[in-house]
């Protein structure tokens, strides 16, 4: 599904928010390599005088939302700080959007996938994912909640192209939000098969959705499943071959966490159709994570 979006006949210029964050650093890096235009922008997502202020200022073709509360360390810090949560995940995201829709502009808004748990229709290793138009199963955590929440509301926008985003993969193995990172550095982990979105192969792909003018939802991740387990023998068998841990069930997890998380698949064929050439969740892994890094592990 595509949007009329004024920025058609224009030479591209994007207004990203989140400059700060992981992702929106990212996509400042991307549009310099691609030479597009863009700026970040300064306003409060909350604050409507504010983005209408920026995008009278920069005048962009498409905005790019990659702002939002996820929590620090984890998204167990949105269950004491729930008001916050919502001013910025609920608020200020529709606020951006409906300011967007004012001007005739596309937002390409970073969501999540963590909205999903396994359920009967959908078992752990059956191969069946949730599509991008199954209403949300999973509510265990405030972060997960509001974010289901927002997406629905959001889906009434036709400017809006809102892609779930999970488990956020990258080269950049010294980057703590990066979910092998993570991984590597917990005492014990859990092992479950889950979707996950390697970010050197999917965000330009973003960039180019732009381009295309598409809205929509769409299952932001590499098709297939990968399991912690299966990363962690990866980074054993390309980065450290000493590298050792352990695992632990979700009951033993769950003493340890305020919050459930969330596990399951995505099902990515409506972006593999868009994007034929999209990686599977572990070559993707292999080509565009571990073997980059092989070279600088071994020197």
């Amino acid at each position: 599904m595509g949007f009329p979006s004024n920025g058609a006949e224009k030479p591209l210029k994007f207004l990203i928010y989140g400059r700060t964050g992981w992702i929106g650093g990212l996509l400042g890096k991307l549009c310099e390599a691609q030479s597009i235009a863009y700026e970040y922008g300064s306003g409060r997502l909350e604050s409507r005088s504010s983005l209408e202020a920026d995008i009278a200022a920069i005048k962009p073709t498409h905005v790019f939302n990659a702002a939002g509360v996820t929590g620090r360390p984890n998204v167990d810090w949105c269950e004491s700080h729930k008001v916050e949560t919502i001013r910025t995940n609920v608020v200020g995201t529709l606020t951006l959007a409906d300011v967007c829709r004012e001007r005739g502009l596309i937002l390409v808004n970073y969501a999540t996938g963590c909205i999903f748990e396994y359920d009967a229709g959908h078992q752990l290793g059956s191969g069946v994912g949730f599509k991008e138009e199954d209403t949300p199963n999973f509510i265990g955590s405030f972060y997960s909640k509001t974010k289901a929440m927002v997406e629905d509301l959001l889906n009434n926008f036709e400017n809006v192209c809102t892609l779930r985003v999970r488990m956020p993969i990258s080269s950049d193995l010294s980057n703590p939000r990066n979910f092998i990172t993570k991984i590597t550095r917990y005492e014990k982990v859990v092992d479950i098969p889950n979707s996950m979105t390697i970010l050197d192969e999917l965000l330009p792909i973003s960039i180019e959705m732009a381009k295309r003018n598409l809205t929509g939802i769409y299952n932001f991740t590499n098709p297939g499943v990968v399991s912690h387990n299966e990363i962690l023998e990866m980074y054993k068998e390309y980065i450290d071959p000493s590298f050792t841990w352990k695992n632990f069930t979700l009951e033993e997890q769950a003493k340890v966490i305020v919050a459930p998380r969330s596990n399951n698949e995505l099902d990515a064929t409506k972006l593999k159709q868009e994007f034929p050439e999209l990686l599977s969740i572990k070559e993707s892994l292999i080509k565009n994570v571990f073997k980059p890094n092989q070279k600088t592990a071994k020197a």
